[in-house]
């Protein structure tokens, strides 16, 4: 059994406050797990989003639920729930337009030039929340006159099996359409009740599963890549684990692949293998070529 530190006042859910040792000492497993420290700095962003399972666990501290997660038999399968709390979900289709006109009218050009002989595409889909990127970067294969007849595939991934789901079901509301051209939206979902689903013919070009992106010895798993998303997740994560995630990201994509970050990331301050391509309206990251 642990022992807890001397206890002062209730406050928060009935729970003595977080103390400054604590929200470290959850830091770091969580970091550790899966390298995420944003907002994990913030005492107070931990004891709101944590608190309630203290409660549901019947524990008395925060120190207590620390070794809960460390210790007990149970302790993995709750780190994933807190990981569930600590994070968001926000997203929707045609996300960063910008960049994905640079992957319609400059990418896919060039790999379908170099892949022409092998008639293979697979795109990872690293941190895909709900799925909505998964099935935009598919509209886009399927779109592409220069791609017919390939064999296309695109995978999603994210830590949260409560997305995945969500993910693999393919059922979205008017928020998640609301940079979507009309005409992709009749052509590749159809009306059910509660929202719009995809069509057979769009999921069938697409698989999802849970995966820990620090994880990285189960990137195998994946298979090799032509091109990998992982737009507005290495924000949120510690720089060692991005450098470890980035590194295993190079060695999951072929000779020529390409990785795609979010607008507000940028390798320019890290030592990667990564060489830099500039497209017109973007700039986006490349395993390079052999001689």
């Amino acid at each position: 059994m642990s022992s807890s530190p001397p206890q002062g006042p209730r406050d928060y859910c009935g729970l003595v406050p977080i103390s400054t040792e604590e929200a470290r000492l959850l830091q770091e497993v969580v970091e550790d797990y899966c390298g995420l420290s944003h907002g994990l700095g913030s005492p107070f962003f931990l004891q709101r989003r944590i608190g309630p399972r203290l409660a549901a666990l019947g524990l008395s501290s925060f120190y207590d639920y620390y070794h809960y997660l460390r210790y007990d038999p149970s302790g993995p399968r709750e780190l994933e729930d807190a990981i569930e709390r600590l994070t968001t979900h926000e997203t929707y289709l045609f996300r960063e337009k910008y960049q994905l006109d640079g992957f319609t009218n400059e990418l896919i050009p060039e790999l379908a030039s170099r892949l022409a002989s092998s008639r293979r595409l697979t795109v990872w889909s690293a941190g895909c929340s709900t799925g909505e990127e998964v099935y935009t970067i598919a509209m886009m294969l399927r779109d592409s006159v220069r791609l017919r007849g390939w064999s296309l595939r695109v995978v999603g991934s994210d830590i949260s099996r409560k997305v995945i789901a969500r993910a693999r079901r393919g059922c979205y509301g008017p928020s998640s359409f609301r940079t979507t051209d009309p005409l992709h939206q009749r052509t590749y979902f159809r009306e059910v009740e509660g929202g719009f689903e995809v069509r057979e013919d769009l999921r069938a070009m697409c698989s999802f599963g849970q995966l820990n992106l620090l994880a990285t010895d189960r990137y195998m798993v994946l298979g090799s890549c032509d091109v990998i998303f992982c737009r507005n997740v290495l924000m949120y994560l510690a720089p060692a684990a991005r450098v470890r995630i980035l590194e295993a990201f190079y060695d999951t994509l072929n000779p020529g692949g390409y990785l795609l970050l979010g607008h507000s990331e940028s390798l320019l301050n890290l030592s990667t293998r990564f060489d830099l391509v500039h497209l017109s309206n973007d700039l986006v990251y490349r395993r390079a070529l052999p001689p």
